[in-house]
């Protein structure tokens, strides 16, 4: 596959207290066949990350026809799982309901963070999201006790999947503490309890890999196709070499997966703004295209840009 880069669409411009600086993690709502809605975090001068959107014309991400001028909902409430920020990672509709599950933070004292994923509904077709509980509907447990993170739903037959980041150990390296993680499968019924048994769905390629983020997940006839980021454990936030990449995997049944990153199709530019990593796709399909939504330098400080699929 060959994936052609359409350039940077989007940045914060720090216009309001919650947004100087980062557009981090995009989530694409395909609203109707006119609008996309895409969802991002952006942080404070105080680094806490806040949700809003931006809308597109369908198959011109370019073309921004509505920017947010505020946040989605408040940070929770001191002491929960999301007081320090919070930032989207997937989105469903049922029942003319939108679930948006988010990625919260918290502070720790002997590693930096910790992080759990929440869920928020919308009833009136995205345009407001309210919290769906004061706590976690994927947090830390017996057989996880770190934390989780970015996540991809998909519901199919009324069955709910997730994909979603599992740390496994956090190291101290070079002075400070660094957090693995790859990504795990879980199933529900409804989206909120989820029946989880720690399987791995992409794990580490060698004991050099560090982080597997961000599972973006498309079915195409009988197969499944995830795109991802990965790292690798040290140096991937000074090293070129070492930064996000956009990774690539396929899947007969959604659940065992085979790693073909050299399939991926994609990789960092010469210059600009995604010269130094690119990470968090999130990948829809428009019109018989596909469309990859990503961020490049700086974990999302330089912003969102896209690329389409020519197979």
């Amino acid at each position: 596959m060959n994936w052609v880069k359409k350039g940077l669409i989007f940045n914060v411009d720090g216009q309001y207290d919650w947004n100087k600086s980062h557009a981090q993690c995009p989530v694409v709502d395909k609203l109707n066949e006119k609008i996309w809605r895409i969802f991002y975090s952006s942080r404070n001068i105080l680094g806490k990350s806040q949700i809003s959107y931006f809308d597109v014309k369908a198959g011109q991400p370019e073309s921004i026809v509505n920017r947010n001028s505020n946040y989605l909902f408040e940070l929770g409430k001191p002491g929960s799982f999301d007081d320090s920020g919070v930032m989207p990672t997937s989105i469903v509709s049922q029942n003319n309901k939108k679930y948006l599950y988010f990625i919260g933070w918290t502070i720790k004292k002997t590693v930096p963070y910790h992080n759990s994923i929440g869920i928020a509904v919308s009833e009136d077709d995205g345009e407001t999201f309210t919290k769906c509980f004061d706590g976690p509907v994927i947090g830390a447990t017996h057989l996880e006790p770190y934390f989780t993170g970015t996540a991809y739903v998909r519901i199919e037959s009324g069955l709910w999947r997730i994909w979603y980041l599992s740390c496994t150990k956090w190291e101290e390296i070079e002075g400070r503490q660094e957090p693995y993680y790859h990504i795990k499968y879980a199933e529900s019924n409804d989206g909120i309890h989820w029946d989880r048994q720690a399987k791995v769905a992409i794990d580490f390629k060698d004991n050099h890999e560090g982080g597997i983020v961000s599972a973006s997940v498309l079915k195409e006839k009988d197969v499944y196709k995830m795109w991802y980021g990965y790292r690798q454990a040290k140096g991937y936030r000074e090293l070129k070499e070492r930064a996000y990449r956009i990774g690539y995997a396929e899947s007969k049944d959604g659940i065992e997966w085979i790693r073909k990153d050299e399939l991926a199709g994609i990789d960092c530019s010469d210059e600009g703004w995604d010269s130094e990593m690119m990470s968090y796709p999130n990948v829809i399909e428009h019109q018989g295209t596909k469309y990859m939504f990503y961020n490049g330098n700086g974990f999302g400080k330089t912003g969102i840009g896209y690329a389409t699929l020519e197979e």
